[in-house]
């Protein structure tokens, strides 16, 4: 990946973005800006959204801590919206974290508990393994080394009956530019490719990132 070599090793970042979500292809889009920390050496991941539904705030919280990931969205910060935890999120959670290395920080992509399988044409096959979960995902890139898509079969999504379950999960990303010493994506969706049609269920605007800021240590 482009813009990695010769730069400290990454032990932490910030991210902030905006965007906006949707529950399905039927749901209104709900504006959203987001805080996101992220620690790589005990695999945290703390996602802060601030959005607006029908008008009225929203507030949701994503947390995934080696492994162990919840999910918390409520109306007016206090009443449940939804609530998620269990095996199923700490594996989706776990996709996300690797995702986020892929997308947000190349130079973390030595760690070593990334297991690189094999490559095919402008596709790259990789293992993510984190106590005791692994996943796996497609990198695709395009001629010039940027990476164009992330896709994983191993994220869960939240069926209207509450249960989750796989459904192929994809990251495609546009617009390179510098950002922070690093040449990254700044516009992306979230896509599940659902058997009887695709829900891009999110858009995201990289606003900001900082790597390793000692304020972040934990």
């Amino acid at each position: 990946m482009q813009g990695c070599l010769g730069k400290p090793k990454v032990y932490n970042f910030k991210i902030n973005f905006d965007g906006k979500i949707r529950k399905n292809n039927e749901s209104e889009w709900m504006p959203f800006s987001s805080e996101q920390y992220n620690f790589l050496g005990n695999s945290t991941r703390l996602f802060f959204m601030n959005a607006t539904m029908m008008k009225l705030p929203v507030a949701g919280f994503h947390c995934f801590k080696n492994g162990d990931a919840f999910m918390d969205i409520r109306l007016l910060s206090l009443f449940k919206v939804q609530y998620q935890s269990g095996r199923e999120m700490d594996i989706a959670e776990t996709v996300t974290f690797f995702n986020d290395m892929c997308c947000m920080a190349p130079a973390t992509l030595i760690d070593k508990r990334i297991e690189w399988k094999y490559s095919e044409g402008d596709s790259v096959f990789a293992k993510f393994t984190n106590n005791g979960i692994t996943i796996e995902a497609v990198l695709i890139f395009n001629k010039v080394g940027e990476l164009t898509n992330f896709i994983s079969d191993d994220r869960f999504a939240t069926a209207d009956a509450g249960q989750m379950r796989k459904i192929p999960w994809s990251t495609p990303l546009k617009n390179y530019k510098s950002v922070d010493g690093f040449k990254l994506a700044t516009d992306a969706e979230t896509i599940y490719a659902y058997p009887d049609s695709e829900l891009v269920y999110g858009t995201f605007q990289l606003k900001g990132i900082k790597y390793n800021s000692n304020r972040m240590e934990r």
